[in-house]
């Protein structure tokens, strides 16, 4: 498998997550990335017995974009560390079925995880095993069948993004969990991981990273802009 390397050093390395990969290993037995990265640096650099490598943060299996993995124990408690701090800046790109009532808006919502079906839906703040969840988002574009949205998380909740957008009417392209009356099965879920700005765990300096979707649809109706966010 052919991963695209975004950013490496001798603490991170950060990479293109390609779509239905599993970040880590599942029930599905299926090759996850964290093996695939960690035999490709042990062939890369001819290291023997196991290599370190870090999980920072996660990305759900259908979604796709930049991704950190820290190289070493030290590097991947102080991303960690970073990460509860909320010095990570994290944001995607989404396509969403319809057209958001305001072009931009912060979204709160208590969400709660049901793991035996493995589906989040949104709760009363008082109610047991809800977490708080809080996302920005923009309206970059629109057809009105579909929008392009810039979406930032300040949390990083279980299926976040696409439950908090569902809830308001604008349930991601291809979603089939939280989006079935509008989304045929087979679509690809068009959420992408698309920046990544965090403190370097040892150099402190900003490590600052995009990655762009794929030139596939829905993303390729709005080819200009997509190009226009790359610089």
């Amino acid at each position: 498998m052919n991963i695209s390397i975004l950013y490496e050093d001798n603490h991170l390395l950060v990479v293109e997550k390609p779509v239905n990969v599993p970040v880590q290993e599942d029930s599905s037995r299926d090759k996850d990335l964290l093996t695939i990265l960690k035999e490709d640096i042990k062939v890369r650099y001819q290291k023997p017995g196991n290599v370190y490598l870090g999980l920072v943060h996660r990305l759900d299996r259908p979604v796709g974009g930049a991704i950190v993995f820290a190289k070493t124990s030290k590097a991947a408690s102080r991303l960690a560390d970073s990460l509860r701090k909320q010095e990570f800046d994290r944001s995607y790109l989404a396509v969403v079925r319809g057209t958001p009532q305001k072009k931009q808006a912060v979204l709160e919502h208590y969400l709660k995880k049901d793991t035996r079906k493995n589906q989040v839906s949104v709760v009363s703040a008082g109610e047991k095993g809800a977490k708080k969840a809080k996302l920005e988002y923009e309206v970059l574009a629109g057809t009105g069948e579909l929008s392009l949205l810039h979406v930032k998380l300040y949390t990083g909740r279980s299926h976040q993004i696409r439950v908090q957008l569902s809830s308001i009417g604008c349930p991601l392209y291809g979603d089939q969990k939280y989006g079935s009356k509008v989304n045929s099965p087979g679509q690809q879920i068009a959420l992408w991981a698309f920046s990544l700005k965090f403190p370097h765990p040892v150099k402190k300096e900003p490590v600052m990273l995009h990655s762009l979707p794929p030139n596939t649809y829905p993303w390729n109706v709005w080819p200009d802009i997509l190009e226009n966010l790359a610089h």
